[in-house]
């Protein structure tokens, strides 16, 4: 891939409060070491009729109450999430849902026509306590009961129950930046996949040393999948909307991106940012507008499954075209060595650590960024990342 400078900035920002449930866009946004400042810190559990909760074999969805299980409720098998769309307003996350047409299920509840406020800070004090899993790495979750489970329930059609991560947090299992980093650094380059995946595993000999594990506190996540962030670009977004009918494009949210980056308007045909550019992206630098710059380590590729399909107004998989997107990208964009089914969209990122001889200062473990700053790739890989992530 060649080196060249590219003039970006950012486009749009999103964070997702209750996981799956349909994008907030915001203008400014707070990068934290486990996620954006109040992304997905609260997830939704399906409970079976019999008033146990349901295990899926599909995925990483096996959670613990105290005596049953339960199911996370994800767009990718419940695409009527999209429905649920969420705003904040002081200390809330305030929630609606929108009856689509046709109705998912009849007859309408009344909590379909209200919304919902769920506090961002709410207490923990005497709350029943839920083991949840996400992405294989697991947690203790705290319950929020009545009112929000009861209105989670009318409008899905099926008792649900609403948790919260509060103090409690997810181990990152791979793909960290300190092993990212201290891998490149100390090993020469090597064909194949089975040398990326020893840079990301600590028991096949990449990174994580006892030494580094004593001097690096431990990464965390909220309830996000793999990393804090995703970053996506909007020139693949065209490329995606290339390959549906003329007069129609794909939505960026059907991707749920958390940072959407393009290149500057008015940038010289030769500094326009290419579709599929970001594969080969290690590190970004956010130019704020008051002057601070700070790093993201890119470090691990995005998967994609059929949540791209998702009729985001409807709460279905789409119709026609749009809804084989996934099928369309499978044709040449299965570039993973480490995932081979799945079609990549966007790279997954954490706050750099600092470089080396560098001392971590207090402001890089909370970075403010804005709609506008500038964002620049400070480092290029001749290669693309191969998922490692633990099997199942």
């Amino acid at each position: 891939m060649s080196k060249r400078y590219i003039n970006m900035k950012i486009t749009e920002l999103y964070i997702y409060p209750i996981k799956s449930l349909g994008p907030l866009p915001v203008q400014r946004a707070r990068l934290l070491r486990e996620s954006v400042e109040h992304d997905r810190r609260f997830m939704l559990l399906k409970v079976q009729p019999d008033g146990a909760y349901s295990q899926s074999p599909r995925h990483d969805l096996r959670c613990y109450s105290i005596n049953v299980l339960t199911e996370n409720i994800q767009i990718t098998y419940f695409p009527e999430c999209a429905l649920f769309h969420q705003r904040l307003d002081g200390s809330d996350i305030v929630v609606a849902y929108r009856v689509p047409s046709p109705p998912i299920f009849t007859p309408e509840t009344p909590e379909q026509q209200t919304e919902l406020r769920v506090p961002l800070a709410p207490k923990l004090e005497d709350r029943e306590l839920v083991e949840v899993s996400v992405g294989l790495s697991p947690t203790i979750a705290y319950r929020m009961g009545y009112p929000y489970d009861q209105w989670f329930t009318g409008c899905f059609g099926f008792e649900a129950i609403l948790v919260y991560i509060g103090d409690k947090g997810r181990e990152v299992l791979a793909h960290k930046p300190r092993d990212h980093y201290l891998w490149r650094q100390q090993q020469p380059r090597q064909n194949g996949w089975i040398s990326s995946i020893t840079a990301h595993v600590p028991s096949l000999g990449g990174g994580g040393s006892e030494r580094n594990k004593k001097k690096n506190e431990p990464d965390q996540l909220t309830f996000n999948d793999i990393a804090p962030f995703l970053v996506t670009s909007r020139a693949s977004l065209r490329d995606v909307s290339k390959r549906l009918p003329k007069g129609e494009d794909m939505d960026i949210r059907r991707f749920r991106p958390n940072i959407v980056v393009d290149d500057d308007t008015g940038s010289s045909d030769s500094d326009k940012l290419v579709a599929w550019e970001e594969d080969y992206w290690g590190e970004l630098s956010v130019t704020q507008r008051t002057g601070g710059e700070h790093r993201l380590a890119l470090t691990a590729n995005c998967g994609r499954c059929v949540s791209i399909n998702v009729d985001l107004d409807k709460g279905r998989p789409s119709e026609g075209e749009s809804g084989i997107v996934l099928k369309k990208l499978m044709a040449d964009r299965r570039v993973d060595e480490g995932n081979k089914y799945a079609p990549v969209f966007g790279r997954y990122a954490f706050l750099a650590p600092p470089r080396e001889g560098e001392r971590e200062r207090d402001d890089d473990n909370v970075v403010e960024i804005a709609v506008g700053d500038e964002i620049h790739v400070t480092k290029r890989l001749d290669y693309r990342d191969s998922w490692a992530w633990p099997k199942y």
